[in-house]
C-alpha cells in the first residue's frame, strides 16, 4: 500500500469540437470541454507526476432543462475546484483510497451542500482518484492489473476480483438518435475520410455490437429501431445490441407498456433477441421507488444514472435491477466495489462499460482498462467516432500517445486516431507502470480551470 502526500493539484480543460452532433433524450451535443487533472505526490521519498481526463458532457450529470451547456460545464468544474481543496487539505500519509474515502466523500459532501447533484459532485473526486492512482501506480513500477493485485491503492476489493489483464475488449458502438444510419439519411457529413454513418462505421471498423438510445416515444423508438435493424442484418454478421433508456420513462407503469408493445412488433423480434440489457430507462428520481421485476421485461435491466451512492447497487437488486455501469468518472472506487459485489452473483449479475464520450489520450486509455480488468467483455465507446482523433490537442502529444500505446492508435488520412480492427480495441499497450498510460497532456498547451 502506497502512502501518499499530495504536493500539488492542477486542473485544466481543452475545447473539444464535434464532428457529428450527438442526440441522447433531449440533448443534442456538438462541443463541449474536456477536464484534465495533474497531481504531484510524495511517495515514499520520491516525486511523482500522476494524470486523468474525461469529458465535461452536459445534460448527463443534471438534466435540469432550465440550466445551458455552460452551467452544466460550470457545475463541473465546480466540482473539480472543491475536490482539489478537500484533497489539498487531506491529512499526510494516507492510501490513495483512503484519501478518496476521507478527501473525495467531504468533497461530494460540499458540492451537494452547494446545490449540486451528487452525480456531478462525484466528478471532482473521480478525477483526482484516477491521477493519484496513476501516481502511485507509476512509484510502485506496476501496471494498473498489477498494482491492484499488490495493494498499491489500497482498496478493499481488489483481493475479491478474478482481475484480468485482457489483451483485447470488443467495441459496443452507439447510435445516437440523430446518427445517420445510412449514405441516404439528411444529415451532416463532414467529408474528413472518417465514417459518417452507422453503415460507413460497420464497414471501416468491422462492428459487432451497438448501443441503441432509446427516446421513449414508442412509435418513434419502433420506427427507428426497425430502421437500424434493417441495417445490422445486412451488414453485421452475429451481431448483439444493448438498449438505452436514458432516463427516459416517468414511470415504471408507462415503461412495462412500452416493452410490452416491443416484444410484440414482429419486425422488432429479431433484434430483441439479440438485446443483452436496457440501461436505465426510469428516470433516476423514480428509478429506485418501486419494484421493475413484474414488469416482464426479459433481459437484465441496470442503472446507470442513479449511481450516485455507495448502496445503489444493493438498493436497484432488491427492486429487480441486475447490474449496474462502470464508468470511471463516477470513481474507480465505485466501480471496483460494484465488480466485487456483482462476482458473487456472476449468474444473475453483470457488470457493463458504458461511455461514450471518452477522447483520445488518458480518459479513453484509463476508463477502457478499468472495465476491461473487472471482466467487461464488450464497451461502449464512440469518442472516436464524434471526435477527428486528438482534436486540437497538438499533433506532438498525439503522436507520444501513438508511440507509447502502438496498436491503440493508427494513422489514417494524415491523422491518429482510435484504431479498431474487427469491432476489437487492442488493450496490449495499456499494461504499462501507471494507470493505463506512458504518455502524458502536453499541460502547457491546457487551459488552467482557475
Amino acid at each position: 500500500m502506497s502512502a501518499v502526500v499530495i504536493r500539488s493539484i492542477s486542473l485544466f480543460e481543452r475545447p473539444v469540437t464535434l464532428r457529428l452532433p450527438f442526440r441522447f433524450g433531449a440533448a443534442t451535443v456538438t462541443r463541449c470541454p474536456q477536464a484534465f487533472v495533474r497531481v504531484e505526490l510524495d511517495i515514499s521519498g520520491r516525486t511523482l507526476e500522476g494524470g486523468s481526463a474525461e469529458l465535461m458532457v452536459p445534460k448527463w450529470f443534471d438534466k435540469s432543462a432550465e440550466l445551458t451547456h455552460e452551467q452544466n460545464f460550470e457545475q463541473l468544474r465546480e466540482a473539480l475546484r472543491t475536490a482539489r481543496d478537500a484533497y489539498a487539505d487531506a491529512g499526510t500519509g494516507q492510501s490513495p483510497h483512503d484519501l478518496s474515502q476521507s478527501a473525495g466523500a467531504a468533497a461530494v459532501t460540499t458540492s451537494v451542500a452547494r446545490g449540486l447533484p451528487r452525480l456531478a459532485a462525484q466528478f471532482g473526486p473521480a478525477l483526482l482518484d484516477k491521477a493519484i492512482a496513476d501516481a502511485a501506480l507509476r512509484a510502485a513500477g506496476l501496471s494498473w492489473v498489477d498494482g491492484l493485485r499488490a495493494g498499491v491503492l489500497g482498496d478493499p476489493w481488489s483481493p475479491l476480483l478474478a482481475l484480468v489483464k485482457q489483451r483485447s475488449v470488443t467495441l459496443r458502438h452507439t447510435v445516437g438518435l440523430a446518427d445517420r444510419l445510412t449514405a441516404g439519411d439528411e444529415g451532416i457529413d463532414p467529408d474528413d475520410g472518417l465514417p459518417a454513418t452507422l453503415e460507413a462505421a460497420i464497414q471501416r471498423y468491422g462492428l459487432h455490437h451497438f448501443k441503441l438510445k432509446l427516446s421513449g416515444r414508442l412509435e418513434a423508438d419502433m420506427d427507428r429501431l426497425s430502421q437500424i435493424t434493417a441495417v445490422l442484418d445486412a451488414r453485421a454478421a452475429n451481431y448483439r445490441v444493448t438498449l438505452d433508456g436514458n432516463e427516459t420513462f416517468a414511470d415504471a407503469q408507462v415503461l412495462g407498456a412500452f416493452w410490452q408493445a416491443l416484444t410484440q412488433a414482429p419486425q422488432l423480434a429479431g433484434l430483441l433477441r439479440r438485446t443483452l440489457l436496457l440501461e436505465q430507462p426510469l428516470a433516476r428520481r423514480v428509478a429506485l421507488d418501486r419494484s421493475i421485476a413484474g414488469l416482464g421485461i426479459d433481459v437484465p435491466v441496470i442503472l446507470d444514472e442513479s449511481d450516485d451512492q455507495p448502496d445503489v447497487l444493493e438498493r436497484g437488486m432488491a427492486l429487480g435491477y441486475r447490474g449496474i455501469s462502470s464508468k470511471a468518472c463516477k470513481g474507480i472506487y465505485r466501480s471496483l466495489a460494484n465488480a466485487a459485489r456483482i462476482a458473487q452473483q456472476p449468474q444473475h449479475l453483470l457488470l457493463s462499460g458504458e461511455d461514450l464520450t471518452c477522447q483520445a489520450g488518458l480518459a479513453v486509455q484509463q476508463d477502457t482498462l478499468l472495465a476491461a480488468s473487472l471482466g467487461v467483455t464488450h464497451i461502449e465507446r464512440n469518442g472516436h467516432h464524434y471526435v477527428d482523433g486528438f482534436g486540437i490537442a497538438p499533433d506532438a502529444e498525439a503522436q507520444a500517445f501513438a508511440t507509447a500505446h502502438p496498436g491503440f492508435y493508427e494513422t489514417h488520412a494524415g491523422r491518429l486516431h482510435l484504431a479498431v480492427h474487427g469491432g476489437e480495441l487492442d488493450l496490449s499497450s495499456l499494461h504499462v507502470p501507471g494507470f493505463a498510460s506512458a504518455a502524458m497532456p502536453h499541460w502547457h498547451s491546457l487551459q488552467p480551470i482557475s
